[in-house]
């Protein structure tokens, strides 16, 4: 077994730019290639805000050729091979991994039992949608008020209705059925998710073995991962220093990972054992064609940012949630993406009613040069951006730079 494997910070990029199919021939086709791919990073970051597509969506599109935002739709709500769930805050993941998060529903069950009053209006949730079906909170007026902190992720607010449907989500009795829009619609799990799967215990009883699970399957989510805190990592419950240092150390004792020395970088990386060939395939000085895309700002690529300034030399924040005068970009921007480097960032948005879509600038990098190989390739990113968004017109008029 390799004990370590030396990589230039040029080898580094390009695995993980191989690994997450954004360099190359696309590796991921169509709904198989979308489970494909969730399957390989364990889950996808769910954010309801829709600018130009929601992030999830926008993951999919820069690797899936052929991809649709129905493709993902049909998986969730009609094929159910994928479900909704927390897990990197909220996100989606493969139905198949529904038994490895039951003591997170295990603790929403025992966190319930503190609020006794809260068993007669899940009796009334269930009455509901035994008598009337699928639901949301807006469909459903409690005999009651109740409003808490849900032990796995929402605050309940003084909404008492969302309140207790958000309990029963955490404690596996209900599932989203659908989505309109930001809107949860949610009905009884069981009707859904296969018994073998609902019903199965815990897999891994031993809180370590756990953490070990998770850990491995966020390494797989980014493609080289660090010792160290990072947001690659969060919600993981109960993940301190201590636990972490002894999961890398298991891993690293059962092979299940192995250590990546990078050029100028302080830290060792880490990968899965299981990428090893494609680690051989980029030491042997691969010349795969060249691609631009349009990266989500919660993508699994870019979870450890810091990991990224230092491999890619780019510094990205999202600035969503910055006061618009402290913003140096803009509200909704996505890293831009050709080859194997960021060549900027471009600020882009979907006017659906009149099916344009607004480029409403792109921030090149300092030391780029707009090529004519360049904009070729970033129009054709923005067109197909363009289709991917059900948009048939492109402005570029507001463009300022």
């Amino acid at each position: 077994m390799v004990d370590r494997i030396q990589l230039t910070n040029r080898q580094a990029r390009q695995f993980l730019l191989l690994k997450h199919g954004l360099l190359g021939d696309y590796r991921f086709t169509g709904k198989q290639g979308v489970m494909d791919f969730v399957r390989q990073v364990g889950c996808i970051q769910y954010d309801p805000i829709d600018v130009c597509g929601k992030n999830a969506e926008l993951v999919l599109q820069s690797r899936i050729n052929g991809f649709t935002k129905n493709m993902l739709a049909e998986l969730l709500y009609q094929d159910r091979m994928l479900v909704d769930y927390p897990d990197k805050n909220l996100a989606i993941i493969p139905v198949e991994d529904w038994p490895y998060f039951e003591r997170y529903r295990q603790a929403a069950r025992q966190h319930a039992e503190r609020y006794p009053e809260m068993e007669a209006l899940i009796e009334q949730v269930r009455a509901h949608i035994r008598n009337h079906g699928v639901l949301s909170s807006d469909d459903l007026t409690l005999d009651g008020q109740f409003a808490w902190q849900s032990a796995i992720h929402w605050s309940g607010g003084n909404n008492s209705s969302r309140s207790v449907l958000e309990q029963m989500y955490s404690t596996g009795e209900l599932i989203i059925h659908h989505k309109k829009g930001t809107r949860k619609y949610y009905d009884i799990a069981e009707k859904h998710v296969p018994p073998d799967l609902l019903n199965a215990p815990e897999p891994l009883e031993s809180e370590l073995d756990h953490y070990k699970w998770r850990v491995l399957r966020r390494i797989g989510a980014v493609g080289l991962l660090w010792n160290r805190a990072s947001d690659a990592l969060l919600n993981i419950w109960g993940l301190k220093a201590e636990q972490r240092n002894e999961v890398f150390r298991q891993l690293l004792h059962e092979a299940r990972i192995v250590a990546v020395a990078v050029e100028h970088l302080k830290d060792p990386l880490y990968c899965r054992v299981e990428d090893l060939p494609l680690i051989e395939t980029v030491l042997q000085d691969p010349t795969p064609k060249w691609r631009c895309e349009l990266i989500a700002p919660l993508d699994n690529f870019m979870w450890d940012r810091k990991l990224i300034r230092e491999l890619f030399g780019f510094d990205y924040t999202w600035e969503i949630y910055i006061p618009a005068a402290k913003r140096k970009f803009g509200y909704y921007v996505l890293p831009l993406l050709y080859g194997e480097r960021f060549i900027g960032r471009a600020e882009v948005i979907a006017e659906r009613k009149s099916g344009t879509l607004v480029v409403k600038n792109i921030w090149y990098e300092n030391d780029i040069k707009p090529t004519k190989p360049l904009r070729t390739a970033v129009d054709h990113c923005i067109h197909r951006f363009a289709l991917f968004n059900g948009c048939e017109t492109i402005s570029t008029a507001s463009m300022n730079g």
